[in-house]
């Protein structure tokens, strides 16, 4: 069989459904083998929006999304959706074509060092430059992408290389079972929890991202402690939970902030430095830290943790909980008790009458209209901010957020992916900004048949630095727009459009359409 074919055999052999990307001539091998196999190869309208939809996939399913470009401009159009994914902890592969051997050590048309640029974005990339090596390097880049801590990897296939022989077989897949703690940094964790009198969790990506919710609720609940999530951890403990603070930055008086404040012991779970700068919430870095994650914690000033138990994080909160009714500590919830209440009533109060039409008042009305296992998927700007820290969430991976590269026009194409993905219902919410960067998905999605609901803020602003220049200099420049007539846009999409006028139809827009199965855009104008 040709080299392409036999690393299609490889992709379903990882069990992947689904390849996001482009086509370009020095991927036609690729195409028609994956034409003749279980994978469906999604055409999309930009390599950005496939390695988007590639990402989002990888977050929610934990096994690794697929995304594909050509050479040149296709791979460069990729890397922004991939870099994305890596600094998110999300898993994916991306493959990426090449012109032939022959051609590559001299310039050449629309050839690039694809494997150098893709090295400081990956945990892993290499060069397919035999057949023979196409069934390992398949094989390693899932292993590596999928394993603890997750992220991106890359293959780049020569269009010479695919098109040669070989009589190598995909290799079998298998998982890598996570470390248990060790005892002893288990009983120094339930030390320092003994003698403390405030203690605290911070759950971030991990404790969605390696399926340890559930253990986490446990020991929040044996444990009697409050916890408050990372913009990626939400949903780890229900925000219905009487121990839930929200995110970081939650409360209109920063009343999160004040419960990490008051901690003389802080639990973080999952967590990663580039979720939420710690110099945030221990600016004099004398807060007691445990560290519980896969990985050992990176070197800061502000993040020094006094223990680190690096092993499976769901395996060291089930060791923890069952070893919780050996200490004394019982713990007054008095200290947090009103900055949950504050904050629980914060997030509840919903526009109505003459209120002007904000994000954040809108929320409520947003949240009432989803059931607690549908999917928010939120791009970046302001309304990202509002949805993080007032969008209630109830489950693990039911609100999809770009933090750490914190990439604009992913809501669409993430939204489309989720769609594919998951049963439930699915929301996109994003701003004019980022919605126009990769609105054309909206086609892609109406070909696949797919439906879920665009929320749409328009402001005619690149609203998140109009509010940052305007408080370092009391006015704003370059970042107005002009948009298009949404309704005649989507109209020309086949896709469904509501602009409701007042809080009454805004209620209204956003019940029908988050209960509908058709694709749909509900334009929200913000005063």
């Amino acid at each position: 069989m040709q080299a392409a074919e036999l690393l299609v055999e490889c992709l379903e052999r990882e069990g992947v459904e689904h390849v996001f990307g482009l086509p370009g001539e020095e991927t036609e091998d690729l195409l028609f083998a994956l034409r003749d196999s279980t994978v469906d190869f999604v055409p999309c309208r930009h390599e950005q929006g496939a390695a988007f939809m590639a990402n989002v996939h990888g977050r929610l399913t934990g096994e690794a999304g697929v995304c594909l470009s050509t050479l040149g401009p296709g791979a460069t159009n990729l890397m922004t959706g991939v870099a994305d994914a890596n600094l998110d902890k999300a898993p994916v592969v991306a493959l990426s074509a090449q012109g032939g051997l022959e051609r590559l050590h001299k310039e050449s048309h629309q050839a690039l060092d694809i494997v150098g640029m893709f090295e400081p974005i990956t945990k892993w990339n290499t060069r397919i430059s035999d057949p023979e090596i196409v069934h390992e390097s398949v094989r390693k880049a899932f292993k590596l992408a999928e394993h603890e801590k997750p992220g991106a990897t890359h293959l780049e296939l020569p269009e010479d290389v695919a098109a040669e022989e070989t009589d190598a077989a995909p290799l079998s897949t298998g998982s890598v079972r996570r470390p248990d703690p060790d005892v002893q940094s288990v009983e120094r964790v339930l030390d320092l929890l003994d003698g403390a009198e405030h203690p605290l969790v911070i759950a971030g990506n991990g404790a969605v991202r390696t399926r340890a919710a559930r253990e986490l609720r446990s020991f929040v609940a044996e444990a009697d402690v409050p916890v408050v999530s990372t913009y990626m951890g939400k949903g780890a403990v229900s925000d219905a939970d009487p121990h839930s603070l929200m995110t970081l930055d939650s409360g209109d008086d920063a009343e999160a902030s004040a419960a990490i404040e008051s901690a003389d012991l802080v639990l973080t779970v999952g967590y990663d430095i580039a979720e939420h700068d710690p110099a945030g919430w221990n600016p004099s870095a004398e807060t007691t830290i445990v560290h519980v994650d896969s990985e050992p914690a990176e070197v800061y000033e502000h993040y020094n943790p006094d223990i680190e138990v690096v092993a499976d994080p769901g395996a060291t909160l089930r060791a923890l909980t069952s070893a919780c009714s050996d200490i004394d500590a019982a713990y007054d919830d008095a200290w947090y008790a009103d900055l949950r209440d504050d904050i629980a009533s914060d997030v509840s109060e919903r526009g109505s009458g003459d209120d002007d039409v904000t994000v954040r008042a809108a929320l409520p009305s947003l949240r009432d209209a989803l059931a607690d296992d549908d999917v928010l998927v939120s791009d970046v700007g302001n309304h990202k901010m509002a949805i993080a820290q007032n969008y209630p969430t109830y489950e693990p991976n039911t609100c999809i957020i770009s933090n750490g590269l914190a990439s604009m026009g992913i809501a669409v194409p993430g939204a489309l992916a989720a769609d594919l993905a998951v049963d439930e219902s699915v929301v996109a919410v994003t701003g004019d900004g980022g919605f126009l960067m990769n609105a054309a998905e909206l086609e892609t999605a109406n070909r696949l048949g797919c439906g879920f609901t665009v929320v749409l803020f328009v402001d005619d602003d690149y609203g998140l630095i109009s509010e940052k220049q305007e408080a370092d200099r009391g006015e704003h420049f370059g970042t107005e727009l002009d948009n298009p007539e949404f309704g005649a846009f989507c109209e020309s999409f086949g896709v469904e459009h509501y602009r409701p006028e007042g809080w009454d139809a805004i209620d209204e827009a956003f019940a029908d359409a988050t209960g509908s199965d058709d694709l749909s855009v509900v334009e929200v104008r913000l005063d």
